[in-house]
């Protein structure tokens, strides 16, 4: 069962990937802080990442680059998601992929299996 790692501060948003992914056979665990994102992972050690952009307490595009710097951490794949279209940014970050909110959960789906497809 792929592990997915979500790093959202909507709470409900959370609520409803986790659910959604869950259903859809994924083991999902939510990152509750994103200043310990990196260590979350480390422990965790997913599969794949969905980050939103524009977190409370931290900028998602620098904690990506962060995360690429990582030796042991670097080739987690990370789908990026926002409610503005900052999809070139996100790449440029180093996101596997870019998904504008509102987006559909069979879009979402079809993006996490294609990208870990790509790591088999």
């Amino acid at each position: 069962m792929p592990k997915l790692m979500i790093v959202e501060d909507d709470a409900t948003m959370v609520s409803l990937l986790q659910t959604l992914l869950e259903l859809d056979g994924f083991e999902v665990m939510p990152a509750t802080h994103p200043d310990r994102v990196l260590e979350s992972m480390r422990q965790a050690r997913p599969d794949l990442v969905i980050m939103d952009v524009f977190l409370n307490s931290r900028d998602g595009l620098e904690l990506l680059r962060q995360l690429r710097a990582s030796a042991d951490l670097g080739n987690t794949p990370v789908i990026m998601t926002s409610g503005m279209d900052v999809s070139d940014r996100a790449l440029d970050a180093g996101a596997d992929g870019f998904m504008l909110k509102p987006y559909s959960p069979a879009d979402l789906i079809a993006m996490i299996r294609e990208k870990l497809s790509k790591r088999q």
